[in-house]
């Protein structure tokens, strides 16, 4: 079978792989039909992060874990590349029950058993169960456990049952390409704290988490906020917002250019990652509100303001989107046409084409091939 593999800064190769088959009877084995570029993805395809951040590391820069729980050398190619993905069910194990060959189905990007106690709180992000790395997933190489990548020909994945999820009738798979990761993260950004304000105002950051940002204005869109504030500097994510439903709001270069605070918004999402940003985001905070950041902060004493926090009564929320969880909710919006991810997509390229198009300066680039086995009955 093949493989895309990162190599290494702006270089993918197709590569021949050992098959795969079922290993234990929870397994499946399912095709990738549709898979989508992450946002992470994008950053270590534009930028060699390996170096630099063992570099950083040494040098008390990043945080001092990091190495710790990502291994020596994250982000060191060649591994295999591709974690968000649609795919077509091959073959199931004997112990497998809610899907059957020829199921079109959407594979979270985080390897989870549905029964642990992390689990059956929700925390699908943190399952205990075949956890090799502090961050189980598909894509990352050793970094991430080693479960192999979504441009592949056969990809195994472990507790069927609960992993699976087939998408609703008549949505094509690729509208439903980043629901495995960037989808859900958008998503959850927003609908915790809109079922506690419901119709309120929400303000997103967009920047270095580039879809996602977007996917939490369009999730806050459809979950009926009053209004949808986004900022950004690159036009073509301020155009999107503009289609999703948002109101676009272009801003200064600098976050030290921008006023303190934007205004009172009881829901805010940080997707900018960029100095000054979470300090801007929870400045903006109406009193009791919630910022969520989606961005990752590598860096070492990333400030926040917490006596403007202490006394508005505010509170920030980060950390890994617990995806699985998310997605019963996230199909539901799209099945019923009020979420429209595929407005995201910038470039829809054909399978062959990945190892160039994955590398197209867009939003969202999203590759495709045709199915191999017949719908179920």
């Amino acid at each position: 079978m093949r493989t895309l593999l990162y190599v290494r800064k702006g270089t993918l190769d197709w590569a021949e792989a050992p098959d795969i088959g079922v290993t234990v009877g929870t397994d499946a084995i399912v095709r990738p039909i549709a898979v989508a570029r992450c946002d992470l993805d994008d950053a270590f395809l534009r930028h060699d992060l390996g170096r630099p951040l063992r570099l950083a590391h040494a040098a008390g820069i990043v945080d001092r874990r990091l190495l710790g729980d990502l291994g020596r050398r994250p982000f060191t190619g060649p591994f295999p590349f591709g974690h968000e993905c649609v795919a077509e069910v091959l073959e199931v194990g004997g112990e497998v029950r809610s899907v059957r060959r020829g199921d079109v189905v959407v594979v979270p990007f985080q390897v989870s058993c549905g029964g642990c106690r992390a689990c059956s709180r929700g925390l699908t992000a943190s399952c205990t169960t075949d956890r090799r790395t502090p961050v189980s997933m598909y894509g990352l190489g050793a970094a991430t456990g080693g479960w192999g990548g979504t441009m592949t020909d056969r990809l195994r994945v472990p507790h069927a049952d609960h992993m699976l999820l087939p998408i609703p009738p008549d949505v094509e798979p690729v509208t439903l390409a980043s629901a495995a990761d960037n989808i859900p993260d958008g998503w959850r950004a927003v609908a915790g704290p809109l079922r506690r304000w419901p119709s309120a105002p929400v303000l997103v950051l967009g920047g270095r988490a580039k879809s996602v940002g977007l996917y939490a204005a369009a999730s806050a869109v459809a979950l009926g906020a009053g209004s949808v504030d986004y900022l950004d500097t690159d036009p073509e994510r301020l155009e999107i917002a503009r289609r999703l439903g948002a109101r676009p709001v272009e801003r200064a270069a600098s976050w030290r250019r921008m006023p303190a605070r934007r205004g009172d918004y009881p829901v805010v999402v940080d997707a900018n990652g960029e100095r000054g940003a979470l300090a801007y985001a929870t400045r903006s905070l109406a009193p009791g509100g919630i910022c969520t950041s989606v961005a990752i902060y590598f860096t070492a004493g990333t400030r926040v303001p917490m006596w403007e926090l202490y006394v508005r009564q505010g509170t920030v929320a980060t950390g890994l989107a617990n995806a699985r969880a998310e997605l019963p909710a996230v199909l539901a919006a799209v099945a019923t046409g009020s979420l429209r991810p595929e407005l995201v997509t910038g470039v829809l390229a054909d399978w062959e084409d990945a190892p160039r198009a994955m590398l197209a300066p867009a939003t969202k680039v999203v590759v495709t091939r045709a199915r191999l086995t017949e719908p179920s009955r």
